[in-house]
């Protein structure tokens, strides 16, 4: 069974999620630990009531990036992750620390990336008049909300949509596809081939996009 730490900023929805799916016998992994930058985090409760291991490596204990992410990978480290997946981590992580994890440091971002990197996706997306949004889960690189892309999922852009309304039907798909993506890494079902993911010919490979109805229920 792989063994996978989770890191996260804040409240850890999507963690929750996995343990969830864990805890329902649909994601068959070991999440060996859950770590935040943040003392507060409030996911970091809602783990040690799953029986998670938490820890804390708080950045602003740190003169600079480098040093807060030595102390950070030298925490994960202490886990054997065979993967570490970044749910609402809200760190900047320097080249080092993500060529250390490369092919096992995995993302979800609230858009359908390479479209609208970076912060307030769902402003941006209203901004544009987009029709259709998204999610994105990624294999990470030192380039900012980039990586080979290994599944999303695409909502419709209603006529009067707030960012809220497009956030809130954004995170429910986020809790389907961040699990899926875990369970194929966990499976083997996976790879990365000249900067591409290549899903197992046994798996149905329009699974790897994810299209509601046109309009949410």
């Amino acid at each position: 069974m792989k063994n996978i730490v989770i890191l996260i900023s804040g409240r850890g929805s999507n963690m929750e999620a996995m343990i969830a799916a864990r805890d329902a016998g649909n994601l068959p992994v070991n999440i060996a630990a859950v770590v935040s930058n943040r003392p507060q985090a409030a996911g970091l409760r809602a783990a040690a009531q799953a029986g998670i291991a938490t820890r804390v490596v708080d950045h602003e204990a740190f003169a600079g990036r480098d040093a807060f992410d030595s102390a950070l990978a030298a925490c994960i480290d202490q886990f054997q992750p065979d993967l570490v997946v970044l749910a609402g981590f809200m760190r900047i992580l320097t080249a080092p620390f993500v060529r250390h994890y490369e092919g096992r440091l995995i993302n979800i971002h609230p858009s359908l990336l390479p479209s609208f990197p970076g912060l307030h996706t769902h402003r941006q997306a209203l901004a544009e008049g987009v029709r259709i949004h998204g999610c994105t889960v990624h294999f990470v690189t030192p380039a900012l909300d980039h990586g080979p892309v290994i599944i999303q999922a695409a909502v419709p852009v209603i006529d009067g949509d707030t960012e809220a309304d497009l956030a809130a039907r954004i995170l429910l798909q986020e809790h389907k596809i961040y699990p899926q993506a875990v369970r194929w890494f966990a499976a083997g079902k996976l790879s990365l081939d000249n900067g591409r993911v290549r899903l197992d010919a046994t798996l149905d490979t329009a699974a790897a996009l994810i299209a509601p109805e046109l309009r949410p229920a």
